[in-house]
């Protein structure tokens, strides 16, 4: 379906419109607005994501205020932001919004596949370029019927994959002295399917690593009652406890093992441990819980857009939000790092292929980490550092340490691994 605004400009490269009015049309535009759209959890149980969506917006619109130059001619910038209420239905039609209505040049999504895939699907489905990032590549890809021998036209993700995942848990189970009797935490959605699949997932991994796999099955987010998998778990003499849970149901299982009396030796678990806000709440139940880290004040990265490196960048958004930096703090920023190089490079902005080239040939060094879409492992993919991280309380507040790094030696380590007390 052509959109109203690219039927106004075909009539332009063939004069129709040219003859309805009177302007230079040529001037006009050479110098357009360009629009980015961007779809982000900024309401429900996925909204601890979206917190520096704002910093990182007024970055970008200050520095853009006087327009982006591209081709020699200055643009005004618009970013359209819309919330996809951490619901995957209202994701899509975010995207359709952005697309039909505000005609969006390029579309930017990030935290988890409920917001990335679908946006996605809907911008591959109607021809506009569009990249995102936060969200393992496997649930992205195959999670949206990837072929890894064609991959996709118009969508591009950058993010690390379940393969380094698994490997970064493990760096951390084998930091402690365990029995090696893991349980499961995985969600009926596209995260938790994905970490369980048989196949792609850490199911084979862990076997091949001597690990003993207790899965007491898919469960429903936003359960208010763990019983059953606390149970399994204690029949069965689990010491780690491995998963990826939005952070309520992390809050709720918690605490219900606690009073349950079951009391693991590893507890690393995706998304609701990232947090520090979600960590403090917990308060001395936090100390010595352990997740993968994606993005770190302490990495050795630096923005390609302003120059900030991690630390700088982090000191930025506590001075001026008052608030602790989080991991999608770096994502964010990256992410419009990469939507920024691409319409700087883009030779045809009335052109959606030609927008979708110059992501296809971005190879960037951004604050999160290197991105380069020729990379792989598959088509449309490029993989982005991760690292093993544990909280530890120090006065009253949780820190996030990096403990190891076998999978990323170039980043530093700040602390040292330690069970569960």
């Amino acid at each position: 379906m052509l959109s109203r605004r690219r039927l106004l400009k075909g009539a332009a490269a063939t004069g129709v419109l040219g003859a309805v009015s009177n302007f230079p049309l040529p001037a006009y535009a050479k110098t357009r607005p360009i629009k980015i759209g961007f779809v982000t959890p900024k309401t429900g149980p996925l909204a601890i994501f979206a917190e520096p969506d704002e910093f990182v917006l007024s970055q970008f619109r200050t520095a853009l205020a006087d327009g982006l130059e591209i081709n020699g001619a200055k643009h005004p910038v618009e970013f359209i932001v819309k919330d996809s209420q951490s619901n995957s239905n209202r994701a899509s039609s975010a995207a359709q919004e952005l697309i039909f209505e505000d005609e969006v040049d390029i579309i930017a999504a990030s935290s988890t596949p409920d917001t990335t895939n679908p946006v996605a699907d809907q911008a591959e489905l109607n021809g506009v370029p569009c990249i995102t990032n936060d969200t393992p590549w496997q649930p992205h890809f195959f999670g949206r019927q990837g072929d890894p021998k064609v991959g996709f036209e118009y969508t591009y993700h950058f993010f690390w994959g379940l393969e380094d995942v698994i490997q970064v848990f493990m760096s951390l189970w084998d930091a402690v002295g365990t029995n090696k009797v893991v349980g499961a935490m995985w969600p009926n959605d596209p995260d938790g399917n994905g970490w369980s699949h048989p196949e792609l997932g850490f199911p084979p991994v862990m076997q091949q690593a001597g690990y003993k796999l207790v899965d007491p099955g898919r469960y429903q987010n936003m359960t208010d009652d763990f019983s059953a998998q606390i149970s399994a778990f204690k029949e069965a003499g689990v010491e780690i406890i491995s998963g990826v849970m939005i952070p309520p149901d992390f809050t709720t299982f918690w605490t219900q093992a606690a009073q349950q009396g079951f009391n693991p030796k590893v507890v690393n678990v995706a998304k609701a441990s990232e947090f520090p806000q979600a960590m403090a709440a917990l308060g001395d139940r936090a100390d010595g819980l352990s997740v993968e880290v994606w993005w770190h004040k302490y990495f050795p990265y630096m923005s390609s857009f302003n120059g900030q490196s991690c630390e700088a960048l982090s000191d930025a958004y506590e001075a001026a939000t008052g608030k602790p930096w989080t991991m999608p703090l770096g994502a964010k920023h990256s992410l419009f790092e990469v939507v920024i190089d691409t319409l700087r490079r883009t030779q045809d902005l009335d052109s959606p292929e030609s927008i979708a080239e110059a992501i296809r040939t971005t190879d960037l060094a951004t604050v999160f980490g290197p991105v380069n879409f020729q990379t792989g492992p598959v088509p449309n993919i490029s993989k982005t550092p991760v690292a093993g991280g544990q909280w530890q309380i120090e006065g009253d507040k949780p820190v996030l340490h990096i403990v190891t790094n076998s999978h990323t030696p170039s980043i530093g380590l700040t602390g040292a691994m330690k069970p569960i007390a």
